[in-house]
Parts: structure tokens; C-alpha cells; sequence
């Protein structure tokens, strides 16, 4: 197989995973038991270019939110996905079972955080003090549960398939 198209399947088979795991939110599913905290985990690990990852993973999102409906705190949506790329890209060089679950656990906390605060700050259903922010982040526990386990499979999926397939690839 000549470089070209061996390139070629580097970048599509990347490309492809993340927009499989962006738009299985599309599919039915539990709340918060989608595979996007896992995509961004995963961006940094199977994209070389940081650029092509980000955009990769903010055009799937938006697509996908077409289709779902969009709603007034996607930019801590957005935003925590971006960390969470950004900061994984520099942590994941050598990665491993071990790393890519505390990643995971990391990721889904770090979402929950930015997440949540945006629907205390921007909604009228807390009062706009730290009790409310805490009652906030209280009566969302029961979706973090889903958001942990639903990043830590999908992760791990992305993981086992992206080094089966490259396996395949260089043999």
C-alpha cells in the first residue's frame, strides 16, 4: 500500500470515530449516558493536528444539536469539551488502561463541574447563591453517575478500536 493511502486512512478512520461517537447522542438513550466526553477524551490520542481534533469535535457537536434542539448554556457545554481535548492532548503521550480511566473519571468531573455551574448561572431554577449552586450540583448527581460510566465505555471502546484497527493497518 503506497503512503498516500496509507495517510489517507490514518486521518479518515479519526475523523470517522469521532463523528460515530458525536452523533450516537442522536440515537435513544439514557440521560447523560452519551459518548461525547469520551470523544473529547479520545481527540488528542487519535488526531495528530490539536486544530483538526477541535474542530472535528465542536462541528459533530453542532451538528448533532441541529438535530437534537439548541439550548442556552452550550457554551459550557462546548467550553468543558475544549478543556477537556486540550488538557487530555497534553497528558495522553503514552497512553494506557490505567491513565485512560482516571482520564475518563477526570473528564466526566470536570465536565459536570463546568456543566452544571452554567445551569445554576444562566437558568432560574436555583437561587443565585451558594446554596443554590450546591443544590444545583446535588439534584444533578444522579446524571454524573451516567456520565462517568458512559465516558469510561466509551472511551475504552474508542481506545480498543483505534489500536485494533491501526494494528490491522500496519500488518
Amino acid at each position: 500500500m503506497n503512503n498516500f493511502l496509507k495517510n489517507l486512512k490514518l486521518e479518515i478512520f479519526p475523523l470517522s470515530l469521532i463523528l460515530v461517537l458525536a452523533f450516537s447522542r442522536l440515537i435513544p438513550h439514557p440521560p447523560n449516558f452519551t459518548p461525547i466526553i469520551a470523544a473529547a477524551v479520545m481527540s488528542g490520542y487519535l488526531f495528530k493536528n490539536i486544530y483538526i481534533s477541535s474542530i472535528v469535535l465542536l462541528i459533530s457537536m453542532f451538528l448533532s444539536d441541529l438535530v437534537i434542539g439548541l439550548y442556552s448554556n452550550f457554551f459550557f457545554v462546548y467550553f468543558s469539551l475544549l478543556l477537556i481535548m486540550f488538557t487530555c492532548t497534553k497528558i495522553i503521550k503514552d497512553l494506557n488502561f490505567k491513565k485512560l480511566f482516571l482520564l475518563s473519571v477526570f473528564s466526566a468531573l470536570i465536565f459536570f463541574l463546568i456543566t452544571n455551574f452554567g445551569v445554576w448561572a444562566f437558568s432560574n431554577m436555583y437561587e443565585k447563591n451558594l446554596s443554590g449552586l450546591l443544590y444545583c450540583y446535588l439534584l444533578a448527581i444522579p446524571f454524573f453517575t451516567n456520565t462517568i460510566i458512559s465516558t469510561i465505555v466509551f472511551s475504552y471502546l474508542a481506545y480498543t478500536v483505534k489500536n485494533f484497527y491501526y494494528k490491522k493497518l500496519y500488518n
